[in-house]
């Protein structure tokens, strides 16, 4: 396209005031100082395809001090800002150019370096597997009988919800589902879920409250009374607990031509009241 004719507005003739630019010829557009050639030019810029961001250009960007645990368990570990920042928390925490540490006291440090290893790589250990299990750590047992295995995705479920990572808070949960465990285990880790979340995150709350609903009247009694003291210390296990208990059997009641009120008004005593 040939460039455009510039007019500038002014007393004098056409023929005083035209200026051309070079390469112009007598088909060229003219435009009056002031107004906007188009939006062909906006369309341009518009239309250019975002640059590609490269791994490189991560490991290029300043190095941040992660300052984790406290006390004599305190560890430094570092990072880089740019994949940091993928994160929701610390892009916040990050907003000024002049910080350089984050101090983490309260967070666990396997948690953090499963999530490091995460933002780098896109998985962490053990890796989930195509065939829907998880990778063979050989330092560990096949059967978790104290929990250990399942507060280690447990942990880093919280701490993605901590820092907005979705997509490794839902890698971590389906973890959790591939473990093998005993009762014990699960009620350690039922109450890891119920003293750190919240009361409306049915994501991980739901399949506790199913799992002990379903066999609580059998693991009940491989846990040596803990599960008492778990109803009693946390009242919400227990509600879920029996809200699931009932809703099963009122669905089975339903399936079975029945309704949930059938039995409203009929007295369920079994002897007469003594006089």
């Amino acid at each position: 396209m040939a460039d455009p004719q510039v007019q500038v507005g002014g007393g004098g003739t056409a023929d005083q005031d035209d200026v051309e630019m070079q390469g112009g010829d007598e088909g060229a557009d003219v435009v009056e100082v002031g107004e906007t050639v188009g939006e062909e030019g906006d369309a341009a810029e518009e239309d250019k395809p975002a640059q590609r961001v490269t791994f490189i250009d991560y490991l290029k960007s300043p190095m941040i001090e992660l300052l984790i645990g406290s006390g004599a368990d305190q560890t430094l570990l570092m990072a880089h800002k740019a994949l940091l920042t993928k994160s929701p928390f610390f892009t916040q925490k990050l907003s000024s150019a002049e910080t350089k540490r984050i101090e983490l006291s309260e967070d666990d440090l396997d948690a953090m370096s499963c999530f490091l290893e995460y933002l780098y790589t896109g998985e962490y250990f053990p890796h989930k597997l195509p065939n829907n299990s998880l990778q063979v750590d050989p330092a560990l047992p096949k059967l978790d009988e104290s929990g250990a295995q399942l507060l280690k995705h447990a942990k880093v479920y919280t701490l993605a919800e901590k820092l907005e990572m979705p997509a490794l808070k839902s890698l971590s949960h389906s973890k959790i589902h591939l473990i093998n465990s005993t009762a014990p285990a699960e009620l350690t880790y039922a109450r890891y879920v119920y003293s750190h979340t919240t009361r409306d995150d049915h994501t991980i709350r739901k399949p506790v409250a199913s799992f002990w609903g379903q066999r609580s009247h059998v693991l009940r009694h491989q846990t040596e009374g803990t599960f008492r003291q778990m109803c009693m210390d946390f009242p919400e296990f227990a509600f879920d607990v029996l809200s699931f208990v009932l809703d099963a059997e009122e669905k089975r009641a339903q399936r079975k031509g029945g309704g949930p009120d059938d039995d409203v008004g009929k007295s369920a005593r079994k002897r007469a009241r003594g006089q």
